[in-house]
């Protein structure tokens, strides 16, 4: 008898620096996951990795006097060593500068365009350079950015766009049917109340005013937009092909059976990426789970922030089990 497959995937990991725990924390937790699925029998694919592009990346590289592509190299090295370290048991590590998926990415993209799902035009609005995001002024919280409470400044560029709304009832239709579909619960309802049920605004897919990211092969100027890029990893580290040429790892393995992800970043994962996989007509991921943060006092950890402690000092002191632990 063939054995069940089940492929999971953690968030790859945004390479702006070395990872903290709060990251190695979903590694492990991941990794205890694909351990249980082998040994009740399942073939387990397990993929984790890298997300490289974007313009908080190529300021990094610039403030380190390095190209950005040095400095990812750099980080993604670090970030293997401490899946490494702390024994997680992936079958694949993907970069999102590796070659095969940039080129998968520049495909989708132009697939999307001429199928009508991504048209061009103009975008105004907050910008928030560490998060990468643009918000209208009634999201922000005391004039800030509602993820990270720093300031935004007002931006406008020429920008691709992804007709989110053509797919919005789908997905809700999609949601309502399988409730196993987001957890937990809580999560779930944040992403129907907050953002599908009150109409989804159209997504901006590409950006003019940063080099660093995969650009727009008919239209060079811009590059595709980080998380268009970042998503599509988990199709394209097994193998999907645009033009239909997929490998038998994709076709055996796809839809995933699970994305074990950060709570911050469900949206993109519930929202963006099973439209973005509807308009491929690809089926839907079985389960993306948002797991908590850990916190350090009474905020979250984050690179940015600074205030972060990393697994490998742990083991050096505890041992790479108490720490798993």
């Amino acid at each position: 008898m063939d054995k069940k497959k089940f492929y999971m995937t953690t968030a790859i990991a945004y390479t702006s620096g070395k990872p903290h725990i709060g990251n190695t924390y979903e590694f492990v937790l991941a990794d205890a996951i694909a351990r249980y699925k082998r040994s009740q029998g399942y073939d387990v694919f397990f993929q984790t990795g890298t997300d490289e592009h974007g313009q908080k990346i190529e300021l990094k590289a610039q403030e380190a006097g390095v190209t950005p592509k040095e400095f990812v190299d750099g980080v993604a090295a670090q970030v293997k060593e401490i899946a490494d370290l702390m024994n997680t048991s992936y079958d694949k590590f993907i970069r999102t500068t590796d070659e095969y998926h940039e080129k998968q990415v520049q495909k989708i993209f132009k697939k999307l365009y001429e199928q009508g799902d991504i048209y061009k035009g103009y975008y105004e609005g907050m910008y928030c350079t560490p998060c990468e995001s643009f918000w209208t002024e009634s999201q922000l919280v005391d004039g800030k950015c509602p993820d990270c409470g720093r300031e935004c400044k007002p931006a406008k560029e020429e920008a691709y766009f992804f007709k989110m709304s053509k797919y919005a009832d789908r997905l809700i239709n999609h949601i309502n049917e399988h409730p196993e579909f987001i957890q937990p619960v809580s999560r779930k309802n944040e992403m129907m109340n907050n953002f599908l049920l009150p109409g989804l605004q159209d997504l901006c897919v590409s950006r003019t005013y940063f080099k660093w990211g995969t650009p727009v092969d008919f239209d060079p100027k811009h590059v595709v937009y980080v998380w268009l890029d970042a998503l599509t990893n988990y199709i394209t580290g097994i193998g999907y092909d645009c033009d239909g040429n997929s490998t038998e790892l994709f076709n055996k393995n796809w839809p995933a059976d699970l994305h074990l992800i950060g709570k911050d970043i469900i949206r993109f994962h519930t929202i963006y990426w099973p439209i973005f996989l509807m308009a491929l007509d690809l089926p839907l991921p079985k389960q993306v789970f948002g797991h908590p943060w850990l916190l350090q006092g009474e905020s979250k950890m984050s690179k940015s922030k600074g205030n972060v402690i990393y697994a490998d000092d742990l083991v050096d002191i505890f041992g790479v089990d108490a720490v798993r632990y």
